[in-house]
């Protein structure tokens, strides 16, 4: 057994997030870990990895077990370049370098004994070297470059320089170096393009050790995991097979209990009555409180609350003029040029996904449309009557606002039972919507942000990767409105079963990358 937790209760001021939870790896289980946004799945994931001190219960691993987690959060250091990165994942080994290399000094001025003494260290050394391919660190790092499309970017470019979907791919590729015997993969495939999400789910099948895998991209969860732990309603429950068969049992679990609860009501009922009318009467009153008693005694069988479903629906602003936009010779970029010059446009009515690699400009494109940023060089025309609602990719750091807040400062003029049911129809609770922004998951603040597009009039919409983060329910419901919506929409997104069915048009912006 690689990890054993017991009886973990945690919360977050009144809010409980476990009650009671246990759970058991094993060798070579490839787990995903699946719930709705804000279950619970990264604050697992921050207790067992020592991140997070639980409030009760236990978590223990088996003795020198080496575990990996993609944190989409750590923070790389200025000066490092990426093949620095990746090179890090050997650090154990170049420190053992350093030591023979000591030891190698050390025989100048030594005598006979310690002579032998140092020859025998440094040939286990060199051995351990030998056996952990020390000698191909180089090459394994290329390789893994290459795989994850570093190359590319080139590996010796500052790791500061980088965006938020590169840097992830690096932060991987060092996890994958190091070979842990367990790996934990937060949302992976969030800032990975199509052909890296095809190579992770190659590499993760002939993973012969442990994962723990959380994603709300399906397809990619079925295709690499073998067992389903559910977390719902403070608890987690285990699935053996892939997402598919774990609906099936998850739906007959849920149909049995409902029923067994709708019996259970009604035998409470049948009891309650007859203690009701038979408790008076002298004759009668024997039985009716033993019925008394039997009620007493009995465990109530408690439905899980519904969590609230979103629903969306886009409001619709006038239609704006024909043209959209048009670029004359537009380069992107910010020091250095992104992309060769550009001359394209877009019409009232179309609706189309920028896909390609990370880090080529997808986003910086966006941002020129809008005249957020400068152009490199070259121009950009809006059409007339435009009212965009533009989804940012991330929530700026350091916001200590609450949801209320923030909807508020968007919409003054909504009053409070407003502003709450807006919040709600996006699928938050109560106790989400009176936290502050920070503290919810990536799921909860993609809703909150999602919110503010909704409740505004557009006729326009510009989305960055709105699918990260969000869990499947709410991915449903995102698709549908989209269809739905009258507008014109452009659309930055790597998942071909979300985009495929709302799109008309698909620009691949690898086609003009200076990056590649």
């Amino acid at each position: 057994m690689i990890l054993e937790v017991k009886n973990l209760s945690h919360g977050f001021g009144d809010r409980a997030i476990f009650e009671n939870v246990s759970f058991r790896l094993l060798k070579g289980e490839h787990i995903g870990l699946i719930g709705a946004n804000g279950e619970g799945k990264s604050t697992f994931m921050n207790i067992i990895t020592g991140h997070l001190m639980p409030d009760e219960g236990t978590v223990e691993w088996a003795k020198n077990v080496r575990v990996g987690y993609l944190d989409q959060h750590a923070v790389l250091e200025k000066g490092m370049t990426i093949r620095d990165v990746l090179k890090s994942a050997f650090s154990y080994l170049f420190d053992m370098e350093a030591d023979m290399n000591r030891m190698f000094e050390q025989m100048g001025e030594a005598s006979p004994e310690e002579m032998e003494k140092l020859l025998e260290e440094t040939g286990t050394i060199q051995e351990l070297l030998e056996h952990h391919d020390f000698y191909m660190i180089d090459a394994k790092v290329e390789e893994i470059g290459r795989a994850l499309g570093l190359v590319d970017i080139g590996l010796d470019r500052d790791v500061t320089d980088l965006s938020g979907g590169q840097r992830t791919k690096v932060l991987m590729g060092k996890l994958l170096l190091e070979k842990p015997d367990i790996l934990l993969l937060d949302e992976p495939t969030n800032y990975l393009d199509e052909q890296h999400i095809e190579w992770l789910k190659r590499y993760l099948n002939d993973y012969e050790n442990a994962f723990i895998l959380i994603s709300h991209d399906i397809p990619f969860l079925n295709s690499v995991i073998n067992l389903i732990y559910h977390m719902e309603n403070k608890s987690l429950d285990r699935y053996p097979g892939d997402y598919d068969k774990f609906q099936e049992v998850y739906a007959m679990k849920k149909a049995q209990l409902e029923a067994a609860y709708n019996r259970q009501q009604q035998e409470i009922r049948d009891l309650k009555d007859f203690v009701a009318r038979n408790k008076a009467s002298v004759a009668t009153r024997n039985m009716a409180m033993s019925r008394q008693k039997k009620l007493d005694k009995m465990d109530v069988i408690e439905l899980a609350k519904e969590k609230p479903k979103p629903e969306f629906h886009f409001q619709a602003a006038r239609a704006s003029g024909k043209m959209i936009f048009e670029t004359k010779d537009l380069v992107i970029g910010y020091d250095d040029p992104l992309t060769r010059p550009l001359n394209i446009s877009m019409e009232r009515g179309e609706r189309i996904a920028l896909v390609g690699a990370n880090g080529i400009g997808k986003t910086t494109l966006l941002k020129s449309i809008l005249g957020l940023i400068k152009p490199f060089s070259g121009s950009v025309t809006l059409g007339d009557y435009q009212y965009i609602g533009y989804f940012e990719q991330e929530t700026p750091a350091g916001n200590t606002t609450t949801c209320i807040e923030e909807i508020w400062q968007e919409f003054p003029a909504f009053n409070q039972f407003e502003v709450r049911s807006a919040l709600a129809k996006c699928g938050l609770t109560t106790e989400h919507i009176e936290s502050q922004v920070r503290v919810l998951s990536g799921g909860e603040q993609a809703k909150v942000r999602l919110c503010k597009i909704l409740n505004k009039p557009t006729n326009i919409l510009l989305l960055d990767e709105p699918t990260n983060h969000l869990d499947v329910d709410a991915k449903e419901e995102l698709k549908r409105a989209l269809k739905e919506y009258k507008g014109s929409i452009l659309l930055i997104c790597h998942e071909p079963e979300f985009y495929q069915d709302v799109v008309t048009k698909v620009w691949n912006c690898q086609e003009w990358s200076t990056k590649l």
